[in-house]
């Protein structure tokens, strides 16, 4: 892939996009890059609060910015159908659908509904979530979907047995699971659209290691030794999102593409393609998720 740099992105002025996540970190940098482009930015957050010092940080350096804030927690289904219920009668169509809200290794604690957290707001409810404003995206001229993985999911396996840990937790494999379910879905996904002849595309996009406080879980005494090598290891959160970035606006990127950062490991570094790991390849086994899911959230995604 050629280089790509933000700031050749032209004026994306009547183009609407929604950013799960986008009161902080990864999100919030994502939200405000599309508000400099003129987008229309629907800041999906569960903390409105929060969701409104990010609004008003991101409004003080660019004035003109267009942003709404919607209340939605991946933790409820029933969040997530009022959510898209609102979102489909005050919008007639998407132009970037950004799975980006996530939570990494807490300690183990389950959905309003009964999910292992991890699986429940990293895949489950953006598949859901997904689902429910697709005919949206589709009435838009190719919008893309945007779904966000990690290194992780190298390490990562589908326990289809023992979906949500109840017999034994362990957050680190948990999270390795839910973000090999993220990258399997946006996969799946772009298939099934390029066999209906849809014009939006789905893509995949993961950080590498990013400062944000998405490793507030993590041991205190662990980031407390890793402090000095921190800088070394990872990049800013504005940096971390332009994966994202590259693949919501990159016409090199095509649909079904996973793009992260270039550097060592792929912690750090301008983005371009990223490696996938063998078993998120398995489509036997994306099909397997595809039904686990419906099933889960007695919902049928229709594409």
């Amino acid at each position: 892939m050629k280089s790509f740099h933000s700031n050749a992105i032209p004026s994306q002025k009547g183009k609407t996009a929604i950013v799960t996540g986008s009161n902080t970190g990864l999100g919030f940098e994502t939200a405000k890059m599309f508000a400099e482009k003129e987008i229309e930015v629907i800041m999906a957050c569960r903390d409105k609060e929060k969701a409104e010092q990010a609004k008003k940080e991101i409004v003080k350096d660019i004035p003109e910015a267009q942003i709404h804030i919607e209340e939605l927690d991946l933790a409820s289904i029933s969040s997530v159908s009022s959510f898209s219920m609102r979102i489909t009668e005050k919008y007639k169509k998407l132009d970037f659908l950004i799975n980006n809200a996530g939570v990494m290794m807490p300690p183990f604690s389950t959905t309003k509904d009964g999910f292992e957290l991890q699986m429940g707001v990293n895949f489950l409810g953006h598949f859901l979530l997904t689902g429910l404003l697709l005919n949206t995206l589709n009435k838009a001229d190719h919008a893309r979907i945007v779904t966000l993985s990690s290194i992780a999911h190298k390490s990562g396996e589908i326990q289809f047995d023992d979906l949500h840990w109840k017999k034994k937790y362990s957050k680190t494999k948990a999270y390795g699971q839910s973000k090999l379910a993220c990258l399997m879905f946006a996969f799946t996904l772009d298939r099934k659209l390029k066999k209906d002849n849809h014009s939006t595309i789905s893509v995949a996009s993961h950080p590498g290691v990013s400062n944000t406080d998405l490793a507030r879980h993590l041991p205190k005494w662990l980031l407390f030794l890793a402090k000095p090598i921190i800088p070394f290891m990872t990049q800013s959160p504005k940096e971390g999102a332009m994966p994202t970035i590259r693949a919501s606006f990159d016409n090199e990127v095509e649909g079904g593409m996973y793009i992260g950062p270039q550097g060592k490991k792929e912690m750090k570094g301008v983005p371009g393609k990223a490696e996938v790991a063998s078993q998120a390849k398995e489509e036997k086994t994306q099909i397997e998720l595809w039904k686990r899911a419906e099933k889960e959230l007695d919902y049928t995604f229709e594409v």
